[in-house]
């Protein structure tokens, strides 16, 4: 199948119906940037509220570069990677500063701003302003390895660069924003990691993984590697005035977020270190990171937390629970300990 009329077939399949995604009836730049990145490695459902939110709360990038960076990270939470977040907050403040709060539509300005890699230049500068700039994401990957049988692994860098000259081809012509949101609606829609409907794809004509019935093989991925497991111990301590709550180093994993104070190990008594002394049974949570796993043992404790890696400890009144930049772990131990007012957002997830 020629390039013309594989990018003609699916501009006219993504024209005849695709998902409803709020951020797909704007021509916001802004609101189609801040889509782009709650949508890396997130589900499109997971993001609608979040970008709701967010949107009514921060407008403009004026908006959310003139607000406290609590405000930007308590709206985030649950929402997970939170170098997203700290990124699209300093790429705001460089928007305000440099291009007078108006994004910029030059392809090197705006891959100049915080947080902004090729996939997010080209999704943003192609569909907001129409402009023929290819991307590269998890299922446009899936689709061009299964169009051409790319073996190799999808992450070295000569199948990147072949990877990026096909997105460029088919970029460079007419509708590009259209047709970069019909490559990743492909992936996200029939051409899916397991079973995926290929008598429904409009260019199955030219994908050599259908023409072989072995499409599930790719992309070919290297093998995992093992998550290392770290041991926690935190305590709960919540009175009538609400409950403490320890903020994280400004740098590394959940930078700036606030989690019930904790510290390495798996016996109560190591909460000493912090000033608190735990009470009764504890309950386990765990919680699964890209790259790690977290086991944190939880109790109700007395005492004021101060010490460890923290930079700030602080009562926060129950009512206030929504608004905190809580990390994932922490509103699983909320929700073990049946907290009232913890918020019910996704990352909470199950505990045991």
């Amino acid at each position: 199948m020629e390039e013309s009329e594989r990018r003609a077939r699916l501009v006219e399949w993504f024209d005849a119906g695709h998902r409803d995604l709020p951020w797909r009836r704007t021509g916001d730049p802004w609101a189609i940037w801040v889509s782009e990145i709650m949508l890396q490695q997130t589900r499109a459902a997971s993001v609608v509220p979040y970008w709701t939110r967010f949107l009514e709360r921060f407008p403009t990038p004026a908006a959310l570069a003139e607000a406290p960076l609590d405000d930007l990270l308590g709206l985030w939470a649950g929402l997970g990677y939170y170098a997203r977040a700290r990124n699209l907050y300093r790429g705001a403040q460089q928007v305000v500063a440099l291009h007078g709060g108006v994004v910029p539509r030059e392809r090197e300005a705006f891959a100049a701003l915080a947080g902004v890699g090729p996939y997010t230049a080209g999704a943003v500068l192609s569909i907001a302003f129409g402009q023929p700039e290819p991307l590269l994401d998890g299922n446009v990957i899936r689709v061009f390895t299964r169009w051409d049988r790319i073996a190799a692994d999808p992450k070295a860098p000569a199948t990147q660069a072949t990877l990026w000259a096909r997105a460029r081809a088919l970029a460079d012509g007419p509708v590009p924003g259209t047709l970069n949101q019909a490559l990743m609606e492909l992936g996200a829609t029939l051409c899916t990691p397991r079973a995926p409907s290929c008598l429904l794809c409009p260019v199955r004509a030219g994908c050599a993984a259908a023409a072989a019935g072995d499409a599930e093989l790719y992309p070919r991925k290297a093998a995992k590697a093992v998550r290392p497991r770290e041991v926690y111990v935190a305590g709960l301590v919540v009175d009538d005035a609400g409950v403490w709550l320890a903020r994280r180093p400004d740098t590394g994993l959940l930078a700036g977020l606030w989690e019930l104070p904790a510290v390495a190990g798996d016996a109560p008594g190591a909460l000493a270190a912090l000033g608190l002394h735990a009470e009764g049974e504890g309950r386990e949570i765990t919680h699964v990171f890209t790259h790690r796993h977290w086991t944190l043992h939880t109790y109700a404790a007395t005492g004021r937390p101060s010490g460890g890696d923290y930079t700030d400890f602080r009562q926060v009144p129950l009512k206030a629970l929504d608004d905190a930049g809580l990390t994932g772990p922490a509103l699983k131990a909320l929700h073990a300990w049946a907290v009232t007012g913890a918020p019910r957002r996704r990352g909470a997830g199950r505990h045991r």
